[in-house]
């Protein structure tokens, strides 16, 4: 998902996995898919405000969009398809992102946020407009909601909701009520479950054969889905589509290619309060990074980017006490942005191996947390553009969700010493440059043989700069400790295929010890940082198979109410226990931006972007 990761247009969802699925495409997504309005922040200030123009926007390497339908299946959720493309034109229920927070934004919603009287949820409608003159209603909802009762399946995020409702009516125009099926959180049925939720035109309700009754009968959606899916699948009918032109988004398209250029014009009925100045928004394609730092570089051709991205490989370092480098371009202001979750790599507590017994030894973990050192590889192979990960809550940006412990630092920050220590004092012999045994299995624990050895496969994702520095560093330090890593570098898919595919989805032995996917997890289209994807017993994104019973109930309290101190006390139990070794989170992208457009910055930490806030300066 990241652009020094060749995965940087692959969106990391974070759905809850309450009933799953057995796809193997979609549970990838799960585990590492990886958003906010810019409210009218400025890049640099000065400039006298131009209405019109046309701002250009480089799309990452080899991912152009590819699917307008936003009830979108697994295949096709990526970034740029979701906050790209598609929330340009069709605008979820609830906007999440507000002035650089991950937070609902209630100016930017469909809807009022909703109002709980026990289990019972009454949303109310706004007033905005399809572009083709009809209101955007309740029944438009319910729409959405009966497919997603139909086709759970085809939904790439899809995270339990709405089986967990009942009751689901349009009692007016512009009111919806729906009954939970639990005492659940009012902030975790907002962030994890109506986030999901994007309103359908009527005129979406119909088939090849003509109108029809997905919006009343939920058995009528399957060929609904079916008639919309073939559409999206059409590239040459998007822009003039009686279908995809009705938009109640700030933007239409009036250009579609699918090598991936794309161009957009205002919407003149969009009824939202942030209105487009540019007369085009144009999104451009590229082949690699390199490609599109040339264009940066030189205009070459006469193509001219207003929003880029600087490679990872050409971004200049972070002097202490900066937040980015000395630009290597005239003309652009250098803005990264950091995505809102977190990074880690895999500790696989059911290994078939022989070791799983050793990795399910706390203290074998804190050692392995004490060989990882962060700021190291921020400052190293990072450049200074990263952020490091404290625990199962993001701490980049600050959010009221992460608690005090959080926000102190690491548990077990960087330290081989306190390894050795750790290892000595629970029975292994020390073998720098070697392999380290076990002396005293009572010591050792349970399931640990005398003689056993810290031998270990490690997998990880092939071709991304950074992590492959990080996996040399670890190697190194690690084997001055007799801790043996055999690094297997691995295709992304093929990677996801052998950990996910094995542990998760078929259910054969899983025959790997670690595993680093070399992008983190980022909180989007579920927003709130709760857990029960990543950390629960069974859970969806639990591809190592951590398990514990107590954080299992602190979770569940993070699920039934909105207290802040629930959450709390769950990462502040979870964090020390190592489900995963932590490890730092590279900025998504190093943004550079035209110093005559304003309004992109701040960047959304949701990674969508909103250009009806961009203007040109003279």
């Amino acid at each position: 998902m990241r652009s020094s990761t060749g995965q940087r247009g692959r969106l990391r969802f974070g759905p809850r996995g309450k009933m799953l699925t057995s796809s193997l495409a979609t549970v990838a997504i799960v585990v590492l898919l990886a958003a906010a309005c810019q409210s009218g922040g400025t890049t640099s200030s000065g400039g006298q405000p131009v209405n019109g123009g046309t701002a250009t926007y480089a799309e990452q390497p080899s991912t152009p969009p590819n699917y307008i339908f936003p009830y979108i299946s697994g295949p096709y959720a990526t970034t740029t398809n979701v906050f790209y493309f598609q929330a340009l034109m069709y605008r979820p229920l609830y906007w999440f992102g507000d002035n650089g927070q991950p937070t609902m934004n209630p100016s930017l919603s469909l809807a009022a946020a909703p109002t709980f009287n026990g289990r019972n949820v009454t949303i109310t409608m706004k007033h905005y407009m399809w572009s083709n003159g009809t209101p955007v209603t309740a029944q438009n909802v319910v729409f959405w909601l009966h497919m997603q009762e139909a086709l759970p399946q085809d939904y790439g995020a899809y995270s339990g909701f709405p089986a967990n409702v009942s009751d689901i009516k349009a009692v007016s125009p512009t009111e919806l009520t729906m009954t939970m099926d639990g005492a659940y959180s009012p902030t975790w049925f907002l962030y994890n479950d109506l986030s999901q939720v994007t309103p359908m035109p009527t005129a979406w309700d119909r088939t090849a054969s003509g109108p029809s009754s997905c919006t009343t009968t939920v058995s009528d959606c399957a060929a609904v889905y079916k008639y919309l899916d073939a559409q999206s699948k059409d590239y040459s009918g998007y822009v003039n589509s009686p279908l995809w032109s009705i938009v109640d988004g700030p933007w239409k398209l009036s250009g579609f290619n699918a090598d991936g250029h794309v161009t957009f014009v205002p919407n003149k009925s969009y009824s939202g309060p942030v209105k487009p100045r540019l007369a085009q928004f144009q999104e451009l394609p590229f082949t690699t990074d390199t490609a599109e730092y040339n264009v940066l570089q030189s205009s070459s051709g006469g193509t001219k980017i207003d929003v880029g991205y600087l490679p990872p490989q050409d971004a200049p370092t972070v002097s202490a006490g900066k937040s980015v480098g000395a630009n290597p371009l005239r003309g652009y202001t250098l803005s990264p942005v950091y995505p809102w979750g977190n990074s880690f790599y895999l500790v696989n507590f059911q290994s078939s191996t022989g070791n799983g017994p050793i990795i399910r030894q706390l203290y074998f973990r804190q050692a392995l947390s004490y060989l990882m050192d962060q700021k190291g590889i921020i400052q190293g192979p990072l450049r200074g553009y990263g952020t490091v990960t404290v625990g199962p809550v993001g701490s980049t940006p600050i959010t009221k969700f992460l608690s005090a412990a959080g926000r102190a630092g690491v548990p077990y920050p960087y330290n081989p010493a306190k390894a050795k220590s750790l290892l000595v004092s629970h029975g292994w012999t020390i073998v720098p440059g070697g392999v380290s045994t076990c002396a005293d299995p009572s010591l050792c624990g349970p399931g640990i043989k005398k003689g056993q050895g810290l031998s270990f496969t490690f997998l990880y994702a092939s071709g991304i700069a950074w992590v492959v520095s990080e996996m040399a560093d670890l190697q190194s330090v690690s084997a001055q400790l007799g801790i043996k890593l055999s690094l297997q570098p691995k295709p992304y898919d093929q990677l996801i295929a052998q950990v996910i595919g094995n542990c998760v989805v078929a259910k054969t032995p899983c025959n790997w010890d670690l595993a680093n996917y070399g992008t983190g997890f980022t909180f989007a289209p579920d927003y709130l940082p709760t857990g029960e994807v990543l950390y629960m017993c069974g859970g969806i994104g639990n591809s190592g198979g951590f398990c514990d019973k107590t954080n299992d109930a602190l979770i569940d309290k993070t699920l039934t109410s909105s207290n802040l101190s629930y959450m709390y006390s769950w990462q502040d139990y979870l964090a020390p226990k190592l489900p995963v070794i932590w490890q730092p989170d590279a900025a998504y992208s190093l943004t550079e931006i035209a110093g005559n457009l304003r309004g992109v910055d701040p960047q959304s930490p949701t990674l969508s972007i909103n250009p009806e806030n961009w203007y040109f300066v003279k």
